[in-house]
């Protein structure tokens, strides 16, 4: 693997520090972006992300820059951490930046927007000719980053390489298992969030635990039903990156989606929730995303529409309850 030893990972929030610092512990050269030079050279100062990762020390070795060139101009694999709705205008600037036909491995969970695109879609769209993966599964930055146990998928078309790349990847105690259905687990990872809003929901508004459990079962019926509508394979969504991703994010408030859902439970609003935070939610943007194509192609997602509704549209939380228990009954199967 000497061939992949420079890695850049683009994005300096938790997540794209987290996965830096596993790599750079791992014995590879690794570079960190970040967008902001004064949280570059403060990283650069202290080896620590106070920002986004307070409290974690990170090894001497790791190198934080906000000039894009320098991030990429050496680097034999990308690994992409920004948030969703920024990752096309992301690859955007570095487009010119990225050596030819280098790998692109995306770790950002959603759906965009505008285009209602999986980011495979949008990477397709944006870098045409760079090999790409999916890295998607149960992880808090926080434990990553202390070197606690985290297992992942890795997940591209060519399994081949999914197999190779995981094995670059692979840390200590972070297993990347590898897969070819990167539709799958990109669904998977991204409609888990919009699951663990409607469960802080349930958190919120004391429902109990015989309501969350309900809510995580039914929705991963529902991610599975869009994830099937886009030629996702069944099996995925019983991986790491489907029903493993949804429990973490579904039961701990370190989930931010599962927090913001929470704090709607207890009555604030979306805008109140949001000023309050300097990271992202991604589960707020994707429900608009899925609401949106399952209306238009006809996929049974109630939770998912129902979310949105209260996220988006002005209804209230009571209503979206109510209205979720007095649907008809049907088979469990369908």
């Amino acid at each position: 693997m000497a061939d992949l030893q420079n890695i850049a990972v683009i994005g300096a929030g938790a997540w794209g520090t987290a996965l830096a610092e596993i790599f750079s512990r791992a014995g590879r050269d690794v570079t960190l972006y970040a967008r902001d030079a004064n949280l570059a050279a403060d990283i650069n100062a202290s080896h620590e992300n106070k920002a986004y990762l307070a409290g974690a020390a990170l090894h001497a070795k790791l190198d934080v820059t906000a000039d894009m060139l320098t991030a990429v101009g050496d680097a034999d694999l990308v690994v992409l951490a920004t948030p969703a709705q920024h990752l096309r205008a992301t690859l955007l600037q570095f487009k010119p930046y990225l050596p030819k036909a280098i790998p692109l491995i995306n770790s950002a969970k959603g759906i965009e927007v505008a285009t209602g695109y999986l980011l495979s879609e949008v990477v397709a769209e944006v870098a045409a000719g760079h090999p790409y993966a999916a890295l998607s599964g149960p992880t808090f930055a926080n434990e990553a980053v202390k070197g606690l146990p985290t297992a992942i998928t890795l997940a591209a078309n060519d399994a081949a390489l999914a197999e190779r790349w995981a094995h670059v990847l692979r840390g200590k105690a972070f297993r990347p298992y590898y897969s070819g259905d990167v539709v799958g687990v990109e669904i998977a990872g991204a409609l888990k969030n919009v699951i663990a809003i409607a469960c802080g929901i349930v958190e919120g508004k004391k429902l109990g635990q015989n309501a969350k459990a309900a809510v995580m079962t039914r929705g991963i019926a529902e991610i599975k039903r869009f994830g099937l509508k886009r030629g996702a394979k069944a099996e995925t969504f019983l991986g790491l990156s489907g029903i493993g991703d949804l429990t973490l994010t579904c039961s701990s408030m370190t989930s931010r989606n599962f927090s913001l859902g929470a704090e709607l439970g207890q009555g604030k609003t979306l805008a109140e929730i949001l000023a309050g935070r300097n990271t992202v939610a991604e589960g707020v943007s994707t429900a608009a995303a899925a609401a949106g194509y399952a209306e238009k192609h006809g996929v049974d997602m109630p939770i998912a529409q129902a979310v949105n509704a209260v996220l988006h549209k002005g209804a209230s939380v009571d209503a979206l309850v109510q209205d979720l228990l007095s649907r008809n009954l049907r088979s469990e199967q369908d």
